[in-house]
């Protein structure tokens, strides 16, 4: 059992530094893309700079608290990007066959899958996010445990959330379309204040569309502590991992019973 998990950390923590060699044989191309993706966030946080400087408060937010937003969201994408590049890919490789390529190899399907992949745009995220805690956030040893915890739980809903759309391919055929839509707009939506959010909108940013976890996460989780919705989020990443990897293995199932049936036909 131990040696089992050993091989599958080990060939894991390979694909990760396969992917980061890859990636570092142009090294001009890596920086580039990243530095760009930087510069691009850089842009809408000099807008939200303008705005706060002609209204300080939103709705109880201030600029540090939205800069905190960006500080967990941007990370947390980054991270989920960096370590399973192929999240947003899974209805490309489903729906053009590429599947069969990781079935006919002795490891866990999904999991190679993930790390197969690493998106270069996504480091620039990580980092921003880094710079951005670094000017805005806690420095503290406790400051810094909650950051990095929140970091880590909103990659967590990315890659649940993103797998679970992605994994639609299995039902409904070419998801890629839908799966892009929805990642733009729960990307975009991880970004904004809560709070200008009323009613039905509020509703849906934290059940169908979830990124309003990753974006209340500054003033429920960082500023002050609020168990009640620590506790929503915590059930929020519960759901949607179990939600997400069900709906992958039984596509799956459904993907390769398909293909044998095929051969025999």
């Amino acid at each position: 059992m131990l040696t089992a998990v050993k091989r599958k950390y080990g060939f894991v923590f390979t694909a990760w530094k396969l992917n980061l060699a890859g990636a570092m044989e142009f090294r001009l191309s890596f920086f580039m893309t990243a530095g760009m993706m930087a510069l691009s966030n850089a842009v809408f946080l000099f807008f939200w700079a303008m705005y706060f400087q002609r209204f300080p408060l939103i709705n109880g937010w201030t600029l540090s608290d939205v800069m905190m937003v960006w500080a967990v969201s941007t990370a947390g994408f980054g991270i989920s990007n960096m370590l399973f590049g192929n999240t947003l890919r899974i209805a490309f490789i489903v729906a053009h066959g590429d599947l069969d390529l990781y079935l006919a190899q002795p490891k866990p399907v999904l999991l190679n899958v993930l790390v197969n992949r690493m998106s270069l745009t996504a480091v620039g995220d990580f980092v921003f996010g880094l710079l951005i805690y670094a000017w805005f956030g806690q420095h503290t040893p406790l400051g810094l445990i909650k950051y990095g915890a929140a970091v880590l739980l909103a990659a967590m809903i990315f890659t649940f959330f993103n797998l679970l759309i992605q994994s639609l391919a299995f039902y409904i055929g070419n998801a890629e379309g839908i799966g892009y839509q929805m990642f733009i707009g729960f990307l975009s939506f991880s970004t904004y204040p809560t709070d200008i959010f009323k009613s039905w909108g509020k509703i849906m940013l934290f059940t169908i569309l979830p990124a309003g976890f990753i974006s209340y996460m500054p003033v429920g989780f960082l500023r002050e502590f609020n168990w009640g919705f620590m506790g929503g989020l915590l059930a929020a990443v519960t759901v949607l991992g179990t939600g997400a990897l069900t709906l992958f293995h039984r596509g799956l199932a459904r993907y390769s019973s398909g293909n044998r049936m095929g051969l025999r036909g």
